[in-house]
Parts: C-alpha cells; sequence; structure tokens
C-alpha cells in the first residue's frame, strides 16, 4: 500500500484533500442559514439558534461563544450590535452546533441501504508538466460506514476526517493514493 502524499502540488497539481470535499458536500446537506451573519436577520436566526434551549446554550459555549448571558440579552434585543471578532464567535459556534445537531440524521441517511455511492473527481493536472502527469478517470465508490467521517466532521476534526477518508477510498485498491487530493467529491442522489 503505498505511503500518504506529503508534497502535494510540487509539480503544479491543484486540488483539495478528499476529506476536505466530503466536508463540504456534508455542510451542503445540512443546510445552514442563508443569510450572512452581516445582516440582522442572519446574526437573530443565528442567535436565536443558538439559545433556544438550554442544550443550545452549553453547546455554543463548548463551541468558544463565551459571554455573559446580559450580552447575549442584548444582541437579541437590538440593543448592541456584536464586534467582528464577537460575530466570527457566533458563526462559528452556529456552524459547530448546527453540524452536531444534524450529525445522528445524516449518519442514518448516509448509511442506510447498504451505504451511499460517492463520485470523485480526480485533482486538476493542466499546470503540470506533461511528463508528470498521471492517468486519473473518474472514479465512484460505495461508502458503507461513514461513522468515523461524520464523527469526525461533526468535531470538526480535520485530522481524524482525513484519516477516515483515506479508510474509506482504500476499497479503490492500490490506486487509492491518487485519490487522497481531489477536484470535487459528489454524492450520489438517493432514488
Amino acid at each position: 500500500m503505498p505511503e500518504r502524499t506529503r508534497d502535494f502540488g510540487h509539480y503544479g497539481a491543484q486540488g483539495i484533500k478528499g476529506s476536505e470535499a466530503v466536508a463540504r458536500q456534508l455542510d451542503q446537506l445540512t443546510g445552514f442559514i442563508a443569510t450572512p451573519i452581516t445582516q440582522q436577520r442572519g446574526l437573530m436566526a443565528r442567535l436565536k439558534y443558538l439559545t433556544r434551549t438550554d442544550h443550545a446554550r452549553r453547546a455554543a459555549r463548548a463551541a468558544g461563544l463565551m459571554v455573559t448571558d446580559r450580552t447575549l440579552n442584548a444582541w437579541l434585543t437590538g440593543k448592541r450590535r456584536p464586534s467582528k471578532a464577537n460575530l466570527a464567535k457566533i458563526e462559528t459556534a452556529y456552524r459547530a452546533v448546527r453540524r452536531q445537531n444534524v450529525a445522528r440524521y445524516l449518519l442514518r441517511r448516509l448509511n442506510s441501504g447498504g451505504g451511499t455511492r460517492v463520485e470523485i473527481h480526480p485533482f486538476n493536472q493542466s499546470q503540470v508538466d506533461r511528463r508528470f502527469q498521471r492517468v486519473l478517470e473518474y472514479r465512484s465508490l460505495n461508502i458503507r460506514q461513514w461513522n468515523a467521517i461524520i464523527h469526525a466532521w461533526a468535531a470538526g476534526d480535520g485530522t481524524a476526517q482525513d484519516d477516515a477518508w483515506v479508510d474509506a477510498i482504500v476499497d479503490l485498491g492500490s490506486q487509492w493514493g491518487q485519490y487522497e487530493y481531489v477536484s470535487n467529491v459528489g454524492f450520489a442522489p438517493r432514488p
């Protein structure tokens, strides 16, 4: 089995880690609030999501939103507006809490029916000298167990997610190393 890629892009290849591409797809399935946090409506929607239950408040604090209840109430009533740094903390906490909340649903959805087919698009070699280019093809793979990938994604642990992705693509055989970095990963639609 080949070793993991250490110096991706040395010859001009362009792409992202497959685990990052999977995280993007999982984020799309999550359905985050579309209105930007810079608009009042987007800010209020995120704050209400983070404060609607005691569980949500605890999760927001665990995700890094450390403000007093007085400050939070001032934001919710519109008496004060969060600073740019606090807006970033609110967005980060919102995304972390939302991921934790939908993780069970996604796990059930992606594991059902024997797994989910994943379409893997190889990385871009257009800037690579011809003599260093490899023959890479579009591949598809059925991932049957999403537990490790979903748990790492929900926790925001990039290293664990990368390891889980590599464990999943080892089923491609000896070519798995060619798909550690990709241009895109898509999930096949459910029938």
